[in-house]
């Protein structure tokens, strides 16, 4: 095992959280240790502490606040040394009209139609789903049946100044969601999440911080049909950002119809569709692994970490601890 040793110059690396979970929210407990196996000195910070900015690498991780203080939160992603994900990549990926860019390029995403502030939306006959393009944790996001009430909840998300999603609700999300991790660009473990939004006309419900929406999360072993839209989805980003996907340090995408077929659409895994691509702050699910599996992820993402350091020219550098 190597061990960081304090007589030998360290990068320093911080894992961004937010000011109500600054230590993450305990999935990544394990991070630091893994990096430490590789020689590596890492700590917690929100990502809104100045200290931020003296370290050589910054991860971002539970940054969860960050639809609430956009702008803010952006212009700090470019005034730190070197992030990973990278601030393109963030800027992109934080407004789900990302969801046009993919189905563009051949991936099969659930059908999406964007509205920004000061255009008419329009609801299709049916139950749908109206939520901020711009949001985390599920916030803002609600179920309608009754057209009105639809229009009236996206011409309250316009008048906060908030781009409009309007998306059919598809009855597979009933099944849940498959959350698929890539670490590195490389397919790494599954795990299931259990539908977050309840029915029309109710708000989901939120943990204790009001960060993030409660929701039940158990392990998965997705058919390689489900894989494949993952694939094709860091495919894509590789193409819009002209990147390899080995620079793309963690990703999560998550798929419908990937947990069963169901009877309210009569489709089944012969037609996954990708809910959301999450390249900004995901929970990578560590926990849902064993001891095992949960091990050798986290010393893959430190792995990652490190060729992200030996790419960015970041040897050796600093005995400034973190």
């Amino acid at each position: 095992m190597k061990l960081a040793r304090p007589d030998i110059f360290h990068p320093r690396i911080v894992f961004a959280g937010c000011p109500s979970l600054p230590d993450g929210d305990g999935d990544d407990a394990g991070l630091v240790a893994a990096l430490r196996t590789r020689g590596l000195h890492a700590r917690w910070l929100s990502w809104d502490d100045p200290a931020t900015r003296d370290a050589d690498l910054v991860v971002l991780r539970a940054t969860w606040d960050y639809a609430d203080r956009l702008d803010e939160y952006l212009s700090w992603t470019r005034s730190v040394r070197n992030l990973v994900n990278a601030p393109a990549l963030v800027a992109w990926n934080v407004d789900k009209h990302y969801l046009i860019d993919l189905d563009k390029l051949g991936v099969p995403v659930v059908p999406t139609r964007h509205f920004p502030v000061g255009h008419t939306v329009t609801v299709p006959a049916g139950e749908v789903v109206v939520k901020p393009a711009v949001g985390a944790g599920s916030q803002g996001a609600q179920r309608f049946v009754d057209a009105d009430a639809a229009a009236a909840h996206a011409a309250q998300l316009h008048a906060q100044g908030r781009a409009v999603l309007v998306q059919p609700y598809d009855g597979r999300i009933a099944d849940g969601e498959t959350a698929l991790v890539f670490l590195n660009g490389e397919e790494s473990h599954a795990f299931i999440k259990g539908p977050i939004l309840p029915p029309a006309g109710s708000a989901p419900q939120f943990e204790e911080t009001g960060t993030y929406a409660t929701e039940t999360l158990s392990p998965a072993e997705p058919e390689d049909a489900i894989w494949e839209v993952g694939r094709l989805a860091i495919a894509a980003v590789t193409r819009i950002f002209d990147i390899d996907a080995h620079d793309l340090l963690y990703a999560r995408v998550d798929v419908i119809g990937g947990a069963g077929a169901s009877a309210a659409t009569g489709r089944g895994l012969d037609d996954p569709r990708l809910l959301e691509l999450e390249l900004v702050e995901p929970s990578l699910g560590f926990r849902q692994l064993s001891p095992v599996g949960r091990a050798d992820a986290e010393r893959r993402f430190a792995l990652g970490v490190e060729s992200a350091l030996e790419r960015l020219g970041l040897g050796p550098l600093s005995h400034r601890r973190p």
